[in-house]
């Protein structure tokens, strides 16, 4: 059975995507599970693979283009199909050879062509099946989904259900004024009017770049922050570090130590352990705490789900490989997901302090500080210890001071008294 494969939603609210490159040739076999394709995101590069054998018979677009989602982007057919009319195919599916949907191509999931006309049931236990258009321009007009019978592959709801039911109404339909079609392709960004001075270049936004500029703006611009500051003295930590290291069984790092430690406080501070949503706060039963990755396409924040469960050593061990593949490129979209809590150190580069931006629907992020000598009072008198400067940056519509403060008191009795990491 013929197959086409449409540009997927990989991140929450895409409506663009960048086909990197083509991993397979028009003609070529594969098998189940194969790579055919690589996406770009705004985080990372992601495969699209096939789920049956069979042979890539068209592509629909060209490494490097931006596509939007749900825009049919190759045709892969069974074994044994090679004399499939496919331009026939695309034609009964209103899709030209090019690639573009004549109608509506607003479902992101890769549909088999030979599809049931038969409109059913969008609802299945509660829930609702529709595309990611469709919900956006649900909600942007006012339309309940669950009144809506879905005319899509398996009665999932699309725009032009939406659009009937705005045209019901007596509403705008969908992509005839305010609101703007997904289908529509993103033009190039328009070439500088004016001329640079000399010595200056203009390098244009990736893709990545761009979406993390929007996401960070958005956030620093409608999330309530505020921040709290803790001096955590670490010279017993820096000790059990060296002494860990010098057993030769495993290196550990100082971030693993913290890192582990922001997992252990959220399990004994849970209501820290949330994630803020229009409609609920969502406790999570497990921490799941991101770890910034500096790489040179931009911050990516790998996920360490069930962090609090692993070993000190496990957890170095996965850091550092999800830190080596994202600088490579290669992290899985679902590495990239989900998470209550972010990490991000900058000690290495000898910063004592900073504020981080929050990356929603996270609750919290934990800016730490390089450690560093400085003067401190043991019982009464002067002396030198090392302090380690941390920034605890936080949602205030999920969480209030007093709990905040709880979480990160618990933080620093963990971190000075590191034995109570390795239980």
């Amino acid at each position: 059975m013929a197959k086409i494969f449409r540009m997927p939603e990989i991140s929450a609210n895409a409506t663009h995507a960048v086909l990197q490159s083509w991993v397979r040739q028009v003609g070529d076999a594969v098998s189940a599970g194969d790579a055919i394709a690589e996406i770009e995101t705004d985080k990372a590069l992601v495969e699209v693979n096939v789920d049956e054998d069979g042979t890539l018979a068209r592509v629909l677009a060209k490494a490097g283009d931006e596509v939007p989602v749900g825009a049919p982007i190759a045709v892969v057919v069974g074994r044994g199909e090679a004399d499939i009319d496919i331009d026939a195919l695309l034609a009964g599916h209103r899709i030209d050879a090019g690639g573009t949907a004549n109608g509506d191509a607003d479902c992101a999931a890769n549909d088999s062509i030979r599809i049931d006309a038969a409109a059913t049931s969008a609802t299945a236990h509660g829930r609702v099946f529709a595309s990611p258009l469709a919900r956006r321009l649900a909600a942007a007009q006012g339309i309940a989904l669950e009144t809506l019978r879905g005319s899509g592959p398996n009665g999932r709801i699309v725009k032009r259900d939406v659009d009937a039911a705005a045209d019901a109404a007596g509403r705008q339909p969908a992509g005839s004024g305010g609101i703007v079609p997904a289908r529509v392709p993103a033009a190039p960004p328009a070439a500088a009017s004016t001329t640079l001075p000399d010595g200056v270049e203009a390098i244009p936004h990736t893709g990545m770049r761009r979406a993390i500029a929007q996401r960070l703006a958005h956030s620093k611009s409608t999330v309530p922050h505020f921040y709290l500051d803790a001096s955590c003295r670490v010279d017993r930590l820096i000790a059990l570090r060296a002494e860990i290291n010098a057993s030769g069984a495993t290196k550990v790092s100082l971030n693993d130590f913290v890192v582990k430690a922001v997992a252990m406080a959220l399990r004994q501070v849970p209501q820290m352990n949330v994630t803020w949503s229009d409609e609920a706060l969502h406790r999570h039963a497990h921490a799941d705490v991101a770890v910034a990755v500096s790489t040179d396409t931009g911050l990516l924040t790998p996920v360490i789900r069930h962090a609090d469960d692993l070993t000190l050593s496990a957890l170095s061990t996965r850091i550092a490989g999800l830190a080596t593949r994202a600088r490579a490129g290669r992290l899985l979209q679902t590495e990239l997901e989900g998470g209550s809590f972010t990490v991000s150190n900058l000690g290495m580069y000898g910063t004592e302090s900073f504020s981080a931006i929050l990356n929603p629907p996270q609750s919290a992020i934990l800016a730490v500080g390089a450690a560093t000598p400085q003067p401190v009072v043991v019982d009464g008198a002067l002396a030198v210890g090392t302090l380690m400067r941390c920034t605890l940056s936080v949602d205030h519509r999920a969480i209030d001071g007093a709990l905040a403060a709880q979480w990160l008191k618990a933080f620093e009795q963990l971190v000075e008294n590191p034995l109570s990491i390795l239980v």
